[in-house]
C-alpha cells in the first residue's frame, strides 16, 4: 500500500498567494525526486468545532485560513528515500532561509500508512 505525509498549517489570508508560490516550487522538487502526488488545498468549508476541528488544531486566528496538504509515495521506504533527497536539495534550502508565509510552529504533520485505497 502507498504511504502519505499529511500536513495542516495556518496561513495568514494575506499570505495565501505567497504560500501557493512556495508550495508550487516545493512540489516540483518533491515530484522530481519521485513523489507520486503533491497536493495543497485551502479551507473552503471548515467550521470551528466545539471540541475539535481543523481551525482548533492549529489555533487559527481570525486573519488566517487553514491549508490541508499531502504527499503520496509508494511506501514508507520510498518516502524516506525521497525525503532524504528533498531535504538535501539546495532549492528547498533556499526557500527555507527567508521568512515563511506561515507559522511553522503550529504546523501539524505526520506519516500515514494507507489502509483503504480505491
Amino acid at each position: 500500500m502507498s504511504y502519505v505525509d499529511g500536513f495542516i498549517v495556518p496561513v495568514p489570508k494575506r499570505s495565501v498567494a505567497a504560500y501557493r508560490t512556495m508550495a508550487r516550487k516545493a512540489g516540483k522538487v518533491w515530484m522530481e525526486y519521485g513523489a507520486l502526488e503533491f497536493r495543497e488545498s485551502v479551507a473552503d468549508d471548515v467550521a470551528w468545532g466545539k471540541r475539535t476541528s481543523f481551525p482548533r488544531s492549529v489555533k487559527q486566528k481570525s486573519t488566517e485560513t487553514v491549508m490541508f496538504s499531502w504527499i503520496v509515495y509508494k511506501s514508507r521506504k520510498h518516502r524516506d528515500a525521497v525525503l532524504k533527497k528533498v531535504m538535501a536539495d539546495k532549492r528547498l534550502a533556499k526557500m527555507m532561509t527567508g521568512k515563511a508565509p506561515f507559522d511553522a510552529k503550529r504546523m501539524i504533520y505526520g506519516g500515514f500508512k494507507i489502509i483503504v485505497d480505491f
